[in-house]
């Protein structure tokens, strides 16, 4: 497996421009590329979300494309290789964009499951043997997902890392970034007391758009990524900005994907299909244009404070961070928690009815 491109680190700016400027986005600023030593946690299978605009010639620069190869990426998942051309025919190997909390001190980093911290004085693995460890507990892990199996940190050990035990943490830590943001799938600790695992797919979605071919993968965190694409460009957005933050992760219109079939078919049918979006025409375009909106599956299974959370928790910083979205979030939980009281009462309300009738 070729060695991981070196990771790229993106800080957030800590002055939020003016929303209505912004429309939505944070400025951004993207220093040059720097070699981490084997305790960071890059990957081959890490990906990115947008969450900037600091360019007009590109509204998600976030969304930066540091690839390995399509061989590389397709073996890790257990997908066959494509054709060597073109060579983004699979998902580039994008950097995990990290962000310096507007306070330091207001929101400490989210912590994935617990594990075990590697040994003082252990043999520092070079980067190649750490990303080669990485696909294989990744390919394992998404094994268990199919299967619908629980998993162990010792069954992890003793099938997959059991010459690398003193890097557990290290290896694991690689791999639940993996299958968060790539795959959208939540590795959740259920039992710290034996380290048992469940994986589930992320936000509370129920979608993971995999066919019964035993190559097939979720297809859940590419849902995630145009879901908050949506989100943050004020919850409609023009069809072309969904393509060209897709063109720069290796996904073309027409354009067969090892990972995702063919682009189009998938956002603008099968999704819409399954009623996650809402693929409509912009009223009066002429020529034609369309636009993508959440759909009610969408609305109906996960929320914009779950979508704002799970950004922020990539960029280490808090949802407040981000005060515009928070105040959209935080109406958008109030709406539904009204919501939920009014079904309520008339629930109540008919059934006591019905009763009296009686």
């Amino acid at each position: 497996m070729p060695r991981a491109p070196k990771r790229q680190r993106y800080m957030l700016e800590e002055d939020l421009p003016p929303q209505k400027e912004a429309q939505g986005h944070v400025d951004a600023q993207i220093p040059e590329a720097e070699e981490e030593d084997s305790s960071s946690s890059s990957s081959t299978c890490s990906s990115s979300f947008p969450l900037s605009s600091s360019s007009s010639s590109s509204p998600y620069p976030l969304v930066s494309s540091t690839p390995s190869t399509p061989e590389a990426v397709c073996a890790a998942v257990g997908t066959p290789s494509p054709p060597p051309s073109p060579p983004s025919a699979c998902p580039s190997t994008t950097s995990i964009p990290t962000a310096t909390p507007l306070s330091q001190s207001s929101s400490p980093k989210e912590e994935g499951p617990s594990t075990s911290q590697a040994l003082p004085h252990t043999e520092v693995l070079p980067r190649s043997v750490i990303d080669d460890k990485v696909a294989d507990l990744v390919r394992f892990l998404l094994l268990k997902y199919r299967r619908k199996e629980l998993t162990t940190k010792e069954e992890m050990l003793s099938s997959i890392l059991k010459e690398y035990q003193n890097h557990f943490a290290v290896i694991f830590s690689e791999a639940f970034e993996c299958m968060q943001l790539v795959y959208g799938i939540d590795v959740k600790e259920v039992d710290p007391t034996n380290h048992s695992y469940v994986l589930v797919t992320k936000l509370g979605l129920t979608y993971d758009g995999m066919a019964s071919s035993e190559h097939s993968v979720p297809k859940t965190g590419l849902l995630i990524f145009i879901l908050s694409i949506i989100y943050v460009e004020g919850n409609c957005v023009p069809e072309e900005k969904i393509w060209e933050a897709l063109n720069v992760m290796g996904l073309h219109a027409g354009r067969e994907h090892c990972m995702y079939g063919e682009p189009r078919e998938l956002i603008t049918k099968e999704w819409v299909q399954e009623q996650y979006l809402e693929y409509r025409q912009v009223p009066n375009s002429d020529p034609a244009c369309y636009e993508f909106l959440w759909g009610p599956r969408a609305h109906a299974e996960t929320s914009k404070m779950k979508v704002l959370e799970f950004l922020a928790q990539i960029n280490e910083t808090d949802p407040r961070s981000f005060p515009h979205w928070y105040e959209e979030a935080l109406r958008d939980e109030e709406q539904r928690n009204q919501a939920r009281i009014d079904t309520t009462d008339n629930t109540t309300a008919m059934a006591s009815a019905s009763s009296c009738a009686m």
